[in-house]
């Protein structure tokens, strides 16, 4: 009787265990962080890379990265911010620092303020200004949109040009040499789209000048010395046959890839999708930003350039925590985005270490990461304001009158009228 009731313990022992066992919560899942950006070899290989060190101390957390065109991002955030539905928006988003302020002055309770994840003394100045309102920090600052230009020696030098020569110069110099490298070797200057004022907008940036006053919103475009010579030297640059034309970004980077273009005038972000012409290794070089002739311009400016920003919606904290471990302050992670892919971020303390003296064997050795830093303290700083994009439509239709043959002052005149009228509205 005893070997059966130790029996029948036995049994009710294992079936309470296998209760228990039953009983007992699920392995949670691995939270979800969801990110939207653009550019798949800068922007979203810089997440891949930011999740992998983020990985390390917090294996239950994990990233998820969707790529979208910027201009889909910029839709898709206004249809749900302004129908006050964050559900079908990310975590995470990346957005251009141009256009940053338009959306915090729109909706600014869509965005949760980082203040307590970062330290603002951490980032150069004017990527603070542009993604904060008056003392809450929305962005936590990514990449510098420092420009320059990047040049193939080897059609320099069938021209009879060195690098020497691209030091210190003008747009209209710049014109002048391109003239001479396409009679010599039947390639182009640059490549530009006519829909995309980029390449005038980082020219006046240039002379410390912008679409708007200093206000950030009152329109000035008639009397803009700085723009007024961005259009002239354009035009004649255009009309020199020196402007090869695209339309979309794949045919860009075909533009310089397939050398239909020997310079390439862009933010420092352009380098990976410069150096995947692998066959191009040892042929470029990264030249000082010509200026304008304009008293005051320098050889610096900036062109796009973008931060990250936080929905306001459930997962927000850990967000905010990815960020903060990341992208606001882990120099090592820096430094591994300058060696493996060129993205210059705007977090200071890497110029502490000795990354910026990478010499880069497909720039032929120069260390362009140090050059890009140099300009970057020299950028001007300009109130991008909340109008940069609505401004930007007006002058694209402005510029198509010009390349036509308008009056310029007439052009601007009109244009200057109907962005009062637009944008008091």
């Amino acid at each position: 009787m005893k070997k059966i009731t130790k029996k029948l313990s036995s049994l009710f022992a294992l079936g309470a265990l296998g209760a228990s066992l039953f009983s007992m919560p699920a392995a949670s899942a691995k939270e979800e962080i969801s990110v939207w950006a653009w550019d798949p070899k800068f922007n979203i290989r810089a997440l891949e890379i930011a999740a992998d060190y983020y990985a390390k101390e917090n294996s239950d957390v994990s990233l998820k990265i969707e790529e979208n065109a910027q201009n889909d991002i910029v839709q898709k955030l206004n249809t749900a911010m302004s129908a006050g539905v964050t559900d079908s928006l990310p975590n995470i988003v990346l957005i251009e620092d141009y256009r940053a302020q338009s959306f915090l002055s729109a909706y600014p309770d869509t965005f949760i303020p980082l203040n307590d994840y970062f330290k603002t003394e951490d980032f150069a100045p004017y990527k603070i200004e542009a993604t904060s309102v008056g003392d809450k920090h929305y962005g936590i600052p990514f990449d510098t949109g420092v420009t320059g230009l990047y040049v193939r020696t080897d059609l320099l030098k069938e021209a009879g040009y060195s690098t020497d020569d691209l030091q210190d110069i003008t747009w209209n110099q710049l014109a002048e040499i391109g003239e001479k490298v396409k009679e010599k070797t039947g390639v182009k200057l640059l490549s530009v789209d006519l829909n995309d004022l980029g390449l005038l907008r980082a020219m006046i940036n240039g002379s410390g000048s912008w679409y708007t006053k200093e206000d950030g919103k009152t329109p000035y475009i008639a009397d803009n010395a700085a723009l007024k010579e961005a259009f002239t030297t354009f035009k004649a640059m255009y009309e020199k046959d020196l402007v090869n034309v695209h339309n979309d970004w794949a045919q860009m980077l075909e533009a310089f890839n397939t050398g239909k273009v020997f310079t390439v005038p862009q933010g420092n972000w352009i380098t990976p999708s410069v150096t995947q012409a692998e066959d191009q290794a040892g042929k470029w070089a990264v030249v000082p930003w010509p200026k304008q002739e304009i008293e005051g311009s320098v050889h610096a400016s900036n062109l796009g350039g973008a931060s990250f920003y936080v929905i306001n919606k459930k997962g927000s904290e850990a967000a905010a925590d990815f960020l903060a471990k990341t992208f606001a302050s882990n120099a090592d992670f820096y430094s591994k985005l300058i060696t493996e892919i060129g993205a210059l971020g705007t977090y200071l303390p890497v110029q502490k270490t000795d990354v910026y003296d990478t010499k880069v064997d497909y720039f032929g050795g120069q260390a362009i990461y140090k050059d890009f830093a140099k300009w970057s303290a020299e950028i001007p700083s300009v109130n991008y304001g909340i109008h940069t994009y609505a401004i930007e439509d007006i002058l694209t239709a402005a510029l198509q009158q010009f390349l036509s043959g308008g009056d310029l002052d007439q052009v601007f005149k009109d244009a200057q009228a109907q962005a009062e009228s637009q944008l008091n509205q």
